[in-house]
């Protein structure tokens, strides 16, 4: 063969050369700058640096933003000093440092380093750190030590103490606006104990609590596996940081417009940003919203309660800003004592001291000798023994914490009388106490049966205005929950949904012409649906609106007690993946829930139906999926209360206009105590197929028991069978078939025929290994929802190999899901299954 040609050869150098150096351009020198129009691109393609215009702006900046979402913006330079045209040109000046220069030259933004560097590189990492280095590689400037309104994985905030720097966030003033906000997002550091807090201008607006060595107030450094926070304190700097534990996972801390701080998960499927947490989460999360010397509990109605010995500042006995004030004054001279606040965020740290090297009983005795130290706790900045901190003023911004999450208890001076009266550790009577301890046994021994008479009495009378109540079909949901009584037959079609349902279930109370009016008289036609709860009817209001009335059956297994768990768990949970209540009918026997209509009714309408499924092409399973384990996520980890659904399956998943699903029917869900993890109970209730086999057999649930049915449900969507009534190749259920399927490297047989789309077979099988791992026989082998979502959000993760499924054995004289212990009522899948066992 000859020679090839010298043009040749020279073209095929220029185009390698120019690969390489568009490869490699992710620095500048002193020789090389980048004008408006050209950018830097980081080495791994994550990050990409040049000028933009954000929203609806025409002026210019240079920032820094994800290759992937050019939208998100990470760090802007001159976020204050705008370009008005597109004449910008970053440099390196001759003193070594980066410069942004204008159209007249001049200078609009500078790394203003003091000293002269030579042959300075200026470098755009894959973190997003844009980094100005010298000939030894040293660091002379970072983007990192000045952040805009984003935190991303290993950007420390807090302080260089040996120069005195501060990094905090900076929110946008505005969409279109990048300049300096009103909102900032410090890491505070008083008495060296640090804390998150988010400033209005100089107000706090929110505040994380402080650290305890293991978190920040409620917020944990290992959250769920998830991502994990860093404490640095040491001579050179007192900050911290976060690293995602799941390294291909892109994630990002943003302050808003508005100052929330959002944690957010890039979401691979959808292109988009998924949000994971944000604070603050609920009105307890703003600052002192209770007032001084009260405690927040969001889970209580009211949620503002003062702490012992004080009593409201306000007129009136409610949610207040006010405050609270002591009863009685405290008296050293009498004999002051303790009560112990447990369970809480402490109060901020305004009027303290602390002592790190005192024990608590010491802590005690320093506090009681000095008559201005309100309260006291054993608290110290490392985490790692004993500290004494003292409160001195009003004791601020106290709240009560979700599942015990870094919870602290803390010690509240009162007076001796108060101390009596409020003391749940046994303390002694005084003598005069003790001398007149005959006359109120005597006194007890002739009010006890007046006492007992009393509540007779009072049993008798509120049972008689109930059954009143119910004939003039007053609101006896409210009558039960104690929330105070509104007729149902006052309130007109124009005014029912201005009206709440009392102070804690705040939905509107439909009249019962109101409701026949809407569904025809509950005309068969307008018929969606039947459960174990009832008949789902379609309705429409006068206004045109359209509405979903479920109305319990008088034979229904289920009554009072579902209707009221349903319609006081949905009315407190807000998220996209959960179906919306809008009201409730009590009234003349009748009970009703109101729900959001949707208008392609529910995912087994679609899924087992041979015509309808082609509708479910990959794209819309797949958002299906990941949109109801976003919902169960925040159900067992960012609702304000820990939920178990306990019966989640392909009918209880309904979908809107666009598909999107929504998990509803909460009648028998269950809410978790702080730092319950499982529990027993001695009526399993459910649907065969979706219930764990811990559940099905021996009545203990927990988040892996909505995990379990949560994986049921994920085979089934990709396979497009049922879970019961499934016979195939000698497999006594889908379970069974599926994990047939994947030990013998058939997997793909397992998939939906209706799913053409071959390109995706990996992704697919990435699914089911994911729908396996969430049915394993043990609790403690499936994972959590958190560790679900990770797995379905990012590919590039590897999965554990799955251990095989719970009732997969093949079937023989005995069921192979063992219920023959069980006295049970089973039912198909759109009616709930109920076990009743003597224990």
């Amino acid at each position: 063969m000859g020679s090839l040609p010298f043009s040749y050869c020279f073209s095929s150098f220029i185009l390698f050369a120019s690969i390489n150096l568009l490869l490699a351009a992710d620095n500048i020198t002193q020789e090389v700058s980048i004008q408006d129009g050209e950018t830097l691109i980081s080495s791994a393609q994550r990050f990409e640096l040049g000028f933009f215009s954000p929203g609806n702006s025409t002026k210019r900046y240079l920032g820094i933003w994800y290759k992937k979402s050019p939208e998100t913006i990470v760090w802007v330079a001159n976020r204050n000093n705008p370009i008005l045209d597109s004449s910008g040109v970053l440099t390196i000046s001759e003193n070594g440092n980066l410069v942004l220069l204008s159209k007249a030259k001049n200078i609009v933004w500078s790394s203003n380093i003091s000293v002269k560097v030579e042959n300075t590189v200026a470098r755009l990492l894959d973190t997003g750190n844009f980094v100005l280095m010298d000939a030894s590689e040293n660091y002379r400037w970072q983007s990192f030590d000045y952040p805009s309104d984003i935190q991303l994985p290993g950007m420390k905030l807090g302080w260089n103490l040996k120069t005195g720097l501060e990094r905090y966030l900076t929110s946008w003033k505005t969409a279109d606006d990048p300049s300096s906000g009103d909102f900032t997002f410090r890491f505070n550091i008083n008495y060296l104990l640090p804390e998150l807090v988010i400033y209005r201008g100089s107000t706090k607006i929110a505040r994380s609590g402080p650290w305890n060595g293991v978190y920040f107030g409620g917020i944990p450094t290992n959250p769920n596996l998830i991502f994990e926070m860093i404490l640095v304190h040491n001579e050179a700097e007192f900050s911290y940081w976060y690293q995602p534990f799941n390294d291909p996972l892109v994630m990002l801390v943003k302050l808003t417009q508005s100052g929330m701080k959002q944690w957010q998960i890039w979401n691979e499927r959808s292109n988009k940003w998924d949000l994971v947490y944000s604070a603050p989460e609920d009105v307890c999360g703003n600052y002192g919203h209770c007032g001084a010397n009260s405690v927040c509990s969001i889970n209580k109605t009211p949620i503002c309660e003062c702490l012992n010995g004080f009593e409201s500042n306000s007129k009136f006995n409610q949610t207040s800003s006010q405050g609270c004030v002591r009863r009685l004054p405290l008296d050293c001279e009498e004999g002051d004592g303790f009560i112990k606040v447990d369970n809480v965020k402490v109060p901020d740290l305004v009027d303290v001291s602390l002592n790190e090297s005192m024990s608590l009983k010491e802590c005690e005795a320093k506090c009681l000798s000095n008559c201005s130290c309100k309260a006291y706790t054993d608290f110290n900045a490392t985490g790692d023994g004993s500290g004494c901190l003292m409160w001195f003023g009003d004791l601020i911004d106290i709240r009560k914490l979700v599942e015990n999450k870094g919870t602290q208890d803390f010690y509240l001076r009162v007076p001796a009388s108060e101390l009596k009266t409020n003391s749940s550790n046994g303390t002694s009577m005084d003598t005069e106490d003790k001398k007149n301890k005959g006359n109120r046994k005597l006194l007890w021994m002739i009010v006890t049966p007046i006492l007992s008479l009393a509540v007779v009495t009072l049993g008798f009378l509120i049972h008689h205005v109930r059954r009143k109540h119910r004939r003039k079909g007053e609101d006896l949901l409210l009558f039960d929950m104690h929330l105070g009584q509104k007729s149902g037959l006052e309130l007109t079609e124009e005014k029912k949904l201005g009206k709440n349902c009392g102070n804690e279930v705040k939905l509107p109370l439909f009249s019962f012409a109101s409701v026949c009016a809407a569904t025809d008289n509950f005309l068969a036609t307008n018929k969606l649906g039947e459960g174990g709860f009832g008949t789902v009817y379609k309705g429409t209001l006068l206004k045109g609106d359209q509405i979903a009335v479920k109305r319990l059956s008088r034979r229904s297994g289920q009554g009072w007690e579902e209707l009221k768990n349903e319609a006081m768990l949905i009315a407190k949970l807000q998220h996209k993946n959960l179906v919306r209540l809008l009201g409730c009918c009590i009234e003349q026997d009748e009970k009703i829930l109101i729900y959001e209509y949707m208008p392609n009714k529910s995912l087994d309408f679609f899924l087992f139906d041979s015509s309808k499924r082609k509708l479910l092409d990959w794209k819309t399973r797949i958002r299906i999926i990941e949109g109801i384990a976003q919902g169960l996520l925040y159900l067992h980890e960012f609702s304000t209360m820990r939920i178990i659904h306990r019966d989640l399956k392909v009918s209880n998943i309904l979908l809107d206009r666009d598909m999107n699903p929504k998990i509803s029917d909460f009648g028998i869900a269950r809410i978790f105590r702080e730092n319950e993890l499982q529990a027993n109970t001695r009526r399993i209730v459910g649907t065969y197929g979706y219930m764990s086999p811990e559940y099905a057999l021996e009545g203990i649930f927990s988040t892996k028991s909505d995990v379990f049915s949560f994986g049921v449900l994920l085979l089934e969507i990709v396979s497009g069978k049922k879970s019961t009534g499934f016979y195939q190749n000698e497999s006594p259920n889908l379970l069974g078939y599926a994990w047939n399927m994947w030990t013998s490297d058939k997997g793909s047989e397992l998939l939906d025929p209706e799913l053409e789309d071959q390109s995706s077979m990996i992704l697919l099988l990435r699914y089911v290994n994911v729908g396996l791992l969430c049915v394993q026989e043990s609790a403690k082998d499936r994972p959590s929802m958190t560790e679900v979502v990770s797995m379905l959000m990012n590919q590039a993760a590897i999965l554990p190999s799955p251990k095989q499924p719970a009732f997969s054995y093949v079937r023989n004289s005995r069921s192979v899901n063992s219920y023959s212990s069980k006295s049970e009522k089973c039912t198909v899948n759109n009616v709930t299954l109920t076990i009743l066992e003597a224990r």
